[in-house]
């Protein structure tokens, strides 16, 4: 399927590959959004009953043959799991469906576009069956500073996101819940998932250190993927990953330099017009962006935007998004909304 072919009428057989945090959110998007499915499949390691909201479905082996007569496959990964894509991933597409991939596996792979579709759905164009969706905090940061960087380049971005527990999956929220009640109730506080406490504590550290730069996979691939989406390897970043005691929304603080002029107030009307972007920035009346107003949202909200005084043709600002939405599941059912031309 190119883009620009399908017909918006059609309707679709759909199957979503994993039914963690990511992949039951992809469900409910899936219906929130009336994605024209003929059918739709769940697949995951074992046969089993699934409810969701209410709804109960059948959850079905993932194997080659599962995706016979499948259109479109989302593949769930939570960030940094292994294993679906990487071994159903081409076999899906050989059956001739469309997979569009949460997991990082394929996303700097030159045969593989990876798509935010407000920023760059001409990607799509001569897809070779295999679409990545990019990493949550890569997409958060960069709703709002595609459209300033299309105004005046970007030269250099200074990043620090504060990292919902909600990223790891669903065994890290439930361990921050059972802290908190741990510390109410003056007990010990269960530690599985983090190799720290996460209540009331920041941890410096999303993804693994696999190398002696220094930097957490996370933070490469928040570089990488920049430059990939915007097509524009000369930009400099750096950036430093942190996981912080919210249940579900990423927040990012960014410094960022430009080659030509950009005032508070050209990126303000830049900012408010840019699809997929909620201009959030009366600091004075309390009005910024957090992580619990846009939690449960499709958009991501853009504040505190002011000048930054360290540099000439500099802004600071601060972005709240739903990492598991438009940081993930959202984001790539956009992919094939843009696909099918809704």
């Amino acid at each position: 399927m190119k883009i620009g072919e399908a017909d918006v009428s059609q309707q679709y057989n759909v199957c979503v590959v994993g039914i963690g945090a990511v992949g039951t959110e992809m469900v409910r998007l899936l219906e929130r959004r009336k994605f024209p499915m003929k059918s739709l499949t769940i697949l995951a390691r074992s046969a089993r009953q699934e409810v969701i909201d209410g709804k109960s479905y059948p959850v079905k082996v993932a194997e080659p043959s599962a995706f016979d007569g499948m259109d479109f496959a989302f593949f769930a990964g939570t960030e940094g799991a292994k294993g679906a894509s990487q071994t159903l991933g081409w076999e899906a597409v050989k059956r001739g469906c469309v997979v569009i991939d949460n997991g990082d596996d394929f996303r700097m792979d030159p045969r593989v576009p990876l798509v935010i579709p407000e920023i760059n759905s001409e990607a799509l164009k001569g897809h070779m069956g295999l679409i990545a969706n990019p990493n949550c905090s890569t997409i958060i940061a960069l709703m709002p500073l595609a459209p300033l960087h299309k105004a005046a380049t970007i030269k250099r971005i200074v990043a620090s996101t504060y990292q919902a527990v909600s990223g790891t999956g669903a065994p890290a929220v439930k361990e921050l819940e059972a802290q908190a009640k741990a510390w109410a109730a003056g007990q010990a506080l269960p530690r599985e998932v983090y190799p720290h406490q996460i209540l009331f504590n920041v941890i410096p550290s999303v993804g693994s250190f696999k190398d002696d730069s220094g930097e957490s996979t996370e933070e490469i691939k928040m570089r990488k993927e920049t430059h990939k989406i915007l097509g524009d390897a000369a930009i400099r970043i750096g950036n430093t990953c942190v996981r912080v005691p919210v249940v579900n929304g990423h927040s990012i603080a960014i410094n960022v330099e430009f080659e030509k002029p950009m005032t508070v107030e050209m990126a303000r009307v830049l900012l408010a017009k840019a699809p997929g972007v909620k201009l959030v920035d009366d600091p004075k009346s309390a009005a910024y962006p957090m992580p619990v107003n846009a939690s449960g949202e499709y958009d991501v909200e853009v504040g505190r935007i002011r000048k930054d005084q360290s540099c000439d043709n500099g802004l600071v600002l601060w972005c709240s998004g739903d990492n598991i939405w438009k940081g993930a599941a959202q984001n790539a059912i956009q992919i094939a909304e843009a696909l099918i031309g809704i």
